[in-house]
């Protein structure tokens, strides 16, 4: 296990060189002028043009390696930068780093995905434990119903629909806004129903396959309650599907919550994102990207490590 988790972190710095590659080369490619400043106003040419060369916005071969050198530390290391792992500055706005806009927005991003894929593995696995106890049942027929109205919503209309129900209608839960548990429900289970839906379709297609194996008889025939064989034995088994899929859903989640976030106002990485994308800022392009990869990379290497501990007969190396 300590060599298979030493050479996956060995392999880490060659993903996220080739994520940051690409990323450089399609950012780059983006038509714009971070330099512009809203409704078209633009400082005088000659502070653009100074601008330009202080960042490197005119040299894309200097801009990668230097962002590089100062994102990962190493101009740190050599001297030749005064602050360690800086993503630099946010080019549409004044005094305000992309560090700093990762520290504040990061959290709040995290903690929307990381409710939506709790709310989404309670919903998934009870649904599709219900759907696999009777198949072809109007219970069964209701899960996958469902699961496939999560699938294809849009987020932004399943959003809509709740808040219009739920805090204009009812008013049980604020519109907008962060800071109480209250503020997290409608974003947090709107952002969770297309998770929910392939999480119950995994999970009925898993039970009923362990539900018809040999050692579910064997266990029944002993005399074991139903509820023991079913939550003990067969959705331990059939979780193993749910367990891969969670790894790269943790970090969809989160990096899949822009739309969720601009619905319901949640201060996150996603607005910050999606004006980056519109005004070609690149550093804070390049810098949210880094820091999802890098979380994608850690969510699934923590699903390996975790598929050992629920059957240790997989030989993660």
């Amino acid at each position: 296990m300590a060599a298979f988790i030493l050479r996956r972190l060995l392999q880490a710095p060659l993903v996220l060189m080739a994520i940051y590659t690409i990323t450089f080369c399609l950012a780059w490619l983006i038509p714009g002028n971070p330099l512009e400043k809203g409704e078209g106003r633009r400082p005088p040419e000659e502070i653009v043009q100074a601008m330009r060369a202080q960042y490197h916005l005119d040299n894309p071969w200097r801009f990668y390696w230097d962002y590089l050198g100062k994102a990962t530390g190493v101009s740190y290391v050599i001297g030749a930068h005064d602050r360690p792992f800086d993503l630099g500055p946010r080019l549409t706005r004044e005094n305000w780093s992309v560090n700093e806009i990762l520290g504040s927005g990061l959290p709040v991003s995290m903690t929307l995905g990381l409710a939506a894929i709790f709310l989404a593995s309670v919903i998934g696995l009870a649904a599709g434990v219900l759907g696999s106890l009777r198949p072809g049942s109007w219970i069964d027929a209701a899960t996958l119903t469902l699961a496939l109205v999560g699938i294809s919503l849009p987020a932004f209309v399943v959003g809509t629909v709740l808040l219009v129900v739920f805090s204009v209608w009812w008013h049980i839960f604020p519109i907008a806004g962060w800071g109480r548990p209250s503020n997290l429900v409608l974003p947090a289970l709107t952002l969770s129903l297309p998770f929910a839906a392939y999480i119950a379709r995994l999970t009925r297609f898993g039970m009923i396959e362990q539900l018809g194996a040999d050692y579910i008889r064997t266990a029944r025939a002993k005399g074991l309650p139903e509820r023991t064989v079913i939550l003990k034995h067969a959705l331990k088994n059939a979780f193993l599907p749910v367990l891969s899929y969670l790894g790269p859903a943790c970090a969809a989640a989160m990096t899949g919550s822009f739309v969720v976030e601009r619905v319901f106002a949640v201060p996150g990485i996603g607005q910050h994102f999606v004006d980056a994308v519109l005004s070609k800022d690149l550093t804070l392009i390049m810098g949210v990207v880094l820091a999802y990869s890098t979380l994608l990379i850690v969510f699934n290497l923590a699903v390996d490590v975790a598929y050992r501990w629920v059957d240790p007969r997989i030989d993660v190396g």
